[in-house]
């Protein structure tokens, strides 16, 4: 069976990328996640992950589901409807959009909540493999993860539980312990998705985490915030150790993409990433 070790090797290392851009800085493979680029559709959005020269990006869900008030149980329900009769066909063209740009599509960004069914988990796996990504990331739950687990051992697709700052739900991925609950007993393909920032908001150290536990870690979310529930901040404004964490890729060459999430609040969408891109190059100078 080949470890997340081996394929993150094939894909950042080994085997070249479809194109440029080419934004693996210092041996560190910086990508985006598409979510930073929310305002815009997804055809813009893959051009301004080119305009900015970021060569590789974490799909989110919200750049391919239609866009519903998830509030409304008539809308849940229609988005469950889309989810389990869309056609992978869609997922395909999807794909060839980014190879034709040139921007490796590494990862897609599918949520699993406790709330799916049985069937909405299973296409989340169907849609990764039309997609042809190794990697699914989901702001998932613990419960909802024990569920998971067996599809992603089935599909063989490594699935990365992202955490955010809340404390207060003992159900939601935010403390180092949370992810090592989840991933024990379960399969070698419940892994970690770590936001920096949110763990950093969490009171916790990142740098710390991914030198014990980069094994286990698909990719990271690369933003700023402040501890004690801090905002969000541009980049190098807030206490997230970005430097420190993006030395130690390099430095000890974890082939861990590090993906920029542009979250705060910032004038143009691409001037902001690329601001965000532009400290990251200089981090690793």
């Amino acid at each position: 069976m080949l470890t997340r070790r081996v394929l993150g090797k094939a894909a950042l290392g080994s085997l070249p990328l479809w194109g440029r851009p080419d934004s693996r800085i210092q041996g560190v493979q910086i990508g985006v996640q598409s979510y930073s680029f929310r305002d815009r559709t997804l055809d813009e959005a893959i051009q301004a992950m080119v305009n900015a020269g970021l060569g590789l990006c974490e799909l989110a869900q919200g750049h391919i589901e239609p866009r519903l008030d998830r509030s409304s149980p008539a809308s849940r329900a229609e988005l469950r409807k889309w989810r389990t009769t869309v056609s992978m066909e869609e997922f395909h063209k999807v794909r060839e959009k980014f190879r034709k740009a040139g921007v490796l599509l590494y990862a897609y960004n599918y949520s699993f909540r406790d709330d799916f069914t049985d069937e909405e988990i299973a296409r989340g796996f169907e849609m990764a493999k039309a997609l042809g990504v190794k990697y699914i990331t989901a702001s998932a739950t613990l419960t909802s993860a024990r569920r998971v687990d067996p599809y992603a051992a089935k599909a063989k697709i490594y699935v990365g539980m992202h955490n955010h700052s809340n404390l207060k739900d003992p159900n939601e991925f935010a403390t180092p312990e949370s992810f090592l609950k989840a991933m024990e007993g379960a399969s070698p393909y419940t892994a970690i998705n770590l936001d920096i920032g949110h763990f950093t908001a969490a009171n916790y150290d990142p740098v710390e985490f991914i030198g014990r536990h980069h094994e286990k870690i698909l990719t990271l979310h690369i933003k700023d915030r402040k501890k004690n529930q801090g905002d969000n901040v541009p980049f190098g404004e807030g206490d997230t150790r970005i430097r420190e964490v993006l030395q130690l890729l390099k430095q000890k060459r974890y082939r861990i993409p590090a993906n920029i999430e542009y979250e705060y609040k910032g004038g143009d969408t691409l001037a902001e990433v690329r601001k965000c891109f532009a400290y990251c190059k200089q981090a690793l100078a």
